[in-house]
C-alpha cells in the first residue's frame, strides 16, 4: 500500500512509541464511520474522517492549544479502523472540550496531486470548534517539520448542550426583508461603541447593539464570514479582517468570542442568534465554500490537502501540482465531488438545525457551477442539492452569481429559490447619479428589479438583491468623496482593489471643508440610499453607510483590522440627518400601504402588482435619449389605497416635473435636496404639494404619494 513504509518506520521509532497509548477499545470495537467528525456519546467520543488514499491515520489528542507534545496518540489499524474511504475510532472516556487533530500517511507526490505529510497536524473537516494557541504559526505548516506545537487544533463539541428556550428561525418573506451587511467585530470594536472593552468585537458585543439595529429598521443582518478563518492569511504586517480565508466550515470564529474557553464561541454565537431573533431580526451568514486558507501550492497544509488533496480541490489538469484559481485566492474547492457536496450540505444543515441561522449568502457562487476541469455545468449538482434539500427549505439562499475567473451568471443562476446579488444595480445606479450619458434606460430596469436580467415570471422581484455598496469596494461616503482608490495602506502599492468604482468626488478628492461640496455629498448619499431602499427588489445596505462611515478611500480593506474598517459610533451624532433619513425610509418600505381588506402591505408588495407609467418633465413623455439625466415613474396598485410618484433627477440644474392628475392632493414623502427634517416624512406628516408641477433640485430624488378614494360599503 502506498505510504505504508513511512507509516511503519514512524511507529518503529522507540521515541514515538512512548507517546502512543495503544487503545484497548480497538480490541473490542472498531468505532463507526458515521457520523463524520467527533461525536459525543455517554461513554466516549467517536471520530471519523474521510481520506481515500491514506495508508495510515493517527488521532492525536492534546491537553491545550499550545501543548508541545500530544497527551495521547491513537494509531488507527487499517484493517479494523477503516471502512472503505473512512478512518474511524471510538475513544472511551473522552468528553466535550477535548483537543485533537489527525496525521495522515501516504504518498507525497504533488505531480500526481498527492500531498500527504504526516509531520503536519490536520484539522478535522467536520470539527465543530477550533482552538488556536497564542503560539500559532501559519508558516510552520508551509515548511518541513512537525508543526503540532504551533498548529490549530479541533475541539470535541456536544451541540445538544445548549438551551434554545424555544427559539426558531424566523422565515420572514423576502417582500418584507431589508438586509444590513455587517462585520461582527468591526461593528463594536471601535472605542466609541460604548461596549465594555472585553465585549468589543464579539458576538456578545453585537448583542449589546441590537437596540440600534431595531431602531434602524432593518430586518436581517448579513454577517461577513463567521466560520473559523486564518487571520494570518494576509500580507506581512496585516491581519485578514474580512474572514474570507476559512479553515473550518462548522466552527464559529473563536476570536469573535468574549470568553476564552475552547467552547465559548459556540454558545456565544447561539446566544447572539437567539437575541437577534427575539428582536425580529434574521441572521444570514456570508459563507465561503469556494476556497480555503490553504491557498495554492505554496500555501500551508492545515486540513484538506493533507487528507485528500485531489478530492477537495480542483487541480490544474496540465499540472496536478498546481491549483485552479477560480476564487482569486489560490485554490478552488472541488464543489461537485460527492464528498465535497456532502461536506457543504452537512455544514449548511448544521448551521440551520443546530445554530438556528436563517439563511446564507454564498461567496463567488459561480465556482459551484464548474466541474473538475473548470468547465461550467448545465445542472451543477451542489446548487441543485442546496435548492432542494428539505432541511434548508425555509432558509434564504442568496448567490454572489459570479467568480474571479470571469463566469458571471447574474440573471441566469439555476433553480427557483436562489436570490442574487445584482451587481448591475450597483453599477448602473452609480453611473446614473454621476450623470453619465446613456444611463436612463438602464436605471429604468434597475428600479423595477431588473426584468431585463431576471425576467418577470421566475421568482418574483425579490430575486434581485439591490445594493450600491457592500464590504468589497468604496463605502457610500467614499463613493461620493473619491475619484480613485487609495489602498496604499494594504502594502500592495495600490495595485489591489478594483479600478472600476464609478465614483465622483463632487469636486474635491477626500475630506473637504467646503460647505457646497459637503452639502452635495450629503445629497448624493441620500440619493443612493433612497433608490436602494425604495426600488423594487430586496434592498441591502452596508454597515455604517447610514452615518457616512469612511475608509479614507480604501476600496479593498480586507486586511485593515483597525479604525479604517471599524464602525465609528461618533458618526451617529455627526450625521444624524442621514441616520434619520434611513430610519424613515425603512418604515416607508415595510409599512407602505393597507389593502382594502385591511392587511398591511410592504412597498415591495405594492410595487410588485402595480401599474407603471413613465414620465419625463412632461407627463407621458419620458426622455430615453443618451443625453437624458432624469426620469419620473408613477405607480398605482390595484389593491392599494395609495399612488406613488418618484422623480429621479441626476441633472446638474433644477427641473420642473408635471404631476399626474389626482383626486387627492399629492404629498411629499422624500426630497433629498431639502435639509433635515424636511428631506423625509412618514405618511401621516407628509406636507401637501401645491400646484400642478414639482421643482426637483439638481441631483435629487423626490417621492410623492397620494391616497385613492375608496368606495363606501
Amino acid at each position: 500500500m502506498p505510504g505504508h513504509d513511512a507509516f511503519a518506520r514512524r511507529h518503529a521509532s522507540a521515541r514515538h512509541l512512548r507517546a502512543v497509548v495503544p487503545p484497548p477499545y480497538l480490541d473490542r470495537a472498531r468505532g463507526r464511520s458515521f457520523p463524520l467528525g467527533a461525536t459525543v456519546y455517554p461513554d466516549g467520543v467517536n471520530f471519523s474522517v474521510y481520506s481515500r488514499s491514506a495508508a495510515g491515520m493517527e488521532l492525536v489528542l492534546f491537553d491545550d492549544a499550545d501543548a508541545r507534545e500530544p497527551s495521547r496518540v491513537i494509531v488507527c489499524d487499517p484493517r479494523r479502523n477503516r471502512s472503505v474511504y473512512y478512518w474511524h475510532v471510538f475513544v472511551p472516556g473522552l468528553r466535550a472540550g477535548q483537543l485533537y487533530g489527525f496525521r495522515a500517511y501516504g504518498p507525497y507526490a504533488p505531480e500526481r496531486g498527492m500531498r500527504f505529510d504526516p509531520s503536519k497536524l490536520l484539522l478535522d473537516p467536520y470539527g465543530r470548534a477550533v482552538a488556536i494557541g497564542k503560539n500559532y504559526d501559519r508558516q510552520r505548516a508551509r515548511h518541513p517539520g512537525d508543526n503540532a506545537p504551533w498548529a490549530m487544533k479541533s475541539v470535541v463539541v456536544d451541540p445538544s448542550a445548549y438551551d434554545w428556550e424555544g427559539d426558531l428561525p424566523l422565515e420572514r418573506p423576502f417582500s418584507k426583508t431589508i438586509i444590513y451587511e455587517m462585520h461582527v467585530a468591526g461593528f463594536t470594536r471601535h472605542p466609541t461603541s460604548g461596549v465594555a472593552p472585553e465585549r468589543r468585537g464579539t458576538f456578545a458585543g453585537l448583542i449589546d447593539k441590537i437596540p440600534y439595529l431595531t431602531s434602524l429598521g432593518i430586518t436581517a443582518v448579513e454577517l461577513l464570514p463567521v466560520f473559523q478563518f486564518d487571520e494570518h492569511d494576509a500580507p506581512k504586517g496585516h491581519l485578514n479582517y474580512w474572514g474570507y480565508s476559512p479553515v473550518s466550515f462548522f466552527a464559529p470564529h473563536g476570536a469573535y468570542c468574549s470568553r476564552r474557553d475552547t467552547l465559548g464561541a459556540l454558545d456565544e454565537f447561539r446566544s447572539m442568534v437567539k437575541a437577534l431573533h427575539r428582536a425580529g431580526i434574521e441572521v444570514i451568514l456570508d459563507v465561503v465554500y469556494n476556497h480555503t486558507a490553504e491557498g495554492d501550492q505554496r500555501g500551508p497544509t492545515l486540513c484538506f490537502r493533507g487528507l485528500s488533496n485531489p478530492t477537495y480541490y480542483v487541480l490544474d489538469r496540465a499540472d496536478l501540482a498546481s491549483y485552479a484559481n477560480f476564487s482569486g485566492t489560490g485554490n478552488a474547492l472541488n464543489a461537485n465531488h460527492s464528498v465535497v457536496r456532502r461536506l457543504v450540505l452537512d455544514s449548511l444543515r448544521y448551521w440551520v438545525m443546530e445554530m438556528h441561522v436563517d439563511g446564507f449568502r454564498f461567496d463567488l457562487a459561480s465556482v459551484f457551477s464548474r466541474d473538475e476541469a473548470g468547465r461550467p455545468l448545465t445542472n451543477p449538482s451542489l446548487l441543485w442539492e442546496i435548492e432542494t434539500d428539505p432541511s434548508l427549505a425555509g432558509t434564504k439562499i442568496i448567490a454572489e452569481a459570479w467568480d474571479a475567473a470571469g463566469l458571471n451568471q447574474v440573471g441566469s443562476f439555476i433553480g427557483e429559490r436562489w436570490k442574487e446579488w445584482n451587481g448591475h444595480f450597483r453599477d448602473d445606479v452609480r453611473s446614473f447619479f454621476r450623470a453619465e450619458a446613456g444611463t436612463v434606460t438602464r436605471l429604468r430596469d434597475r428600479v423595477l428589479a431588473s426584468p431585463d436580467l431576471f425576467g418577470t415570471d421566475r421568482q418574483g422581484p425579490e430575486q434581485s438583491v439591490n445594493f450600491v455598496t457592500c464590504h468589497d469596494g468604496f463605502t457610500l461616503n467614499d463613493l461620493v468623496s473619491y475619484e480613485v482608490k487609495h489602498n496604499e495602506a494594504n502594502g500592495e502599492d495600490n495595485r489591489d482593489g478594483t479600478d472600476d468604482n464609478r465614483s465622483w468626488n463632487c469636486g474635491a478628492e477626500g475630506p473637504s471643508e467646503d460647505p457646497a461640496i459637503e452639502s452635495l455629498r450629503n445629497r448624493q448619499v441620500k440619493n443612493f440610499l433612497a433608490v436602494t431602499i425604495l426600488a423594487l427588489g430586496t434592498p441591502m445596505i452596508l454597515m455604517g453607510d447610514e452615518v457616512r462611515r469612511t475608509q479614507r478611500g480604501n476600496n479593498n480593506a480586507y486586511c485593515q483590522d483597525n479604525d479604517t474598517s471599524w464602525f465609528d459610533w461618533s458618526l451617529l451624532s455627526r450625521h444624524a440627518d442621514v441616520l434619520r433619513f434611513v430610519q424613515l425610509l425603512t418604515r416607508i418600505r415595510l409599512d407602505f400601504d393597507i389593502d382594502p381588506a385591511g392587511a398591511e402591505m410592504s412597498l415591495s408588495q405594492f410595487l410588485a402588482e402595480a401599474e407603471i407609467e413613465w414620465h419625463g418633465v412632461r407627463l407621458h413623455a419620458p426622455d430615453w435619449s443618451a443625453g437624458s439625466h432624469s426620469l419620473a415613474v408613477a405607480v398605482r396598485a390595484p389593491r392599494g389605497t395609495r399612488r406613488l410618484l418618484v422623480i429621479l433627477n441626476a441633472y446638474w440644474e433644477p427641473l420642473e416635473f408635471e404631476l399626474p392628475a389626482s383626486p387627492r392632493r399629492w404629498r411629499r414623502l422624500v426630497d433629498t435636496a431639502l435639509p433635515s427634517p424636511d428631506d423625509c416624512a412618514v405618511w401621516g406628516r407628509a406636507p401637501v404639494v401645491e400646484g400642478p408641477r414639482y421643482r426637483a433640485a439638481p441631483r435629487s430624488v423626490v417621492t410623492l404619494v397620494t391616497t385613492v378614494p375608496q368606495p363606501r360599503g
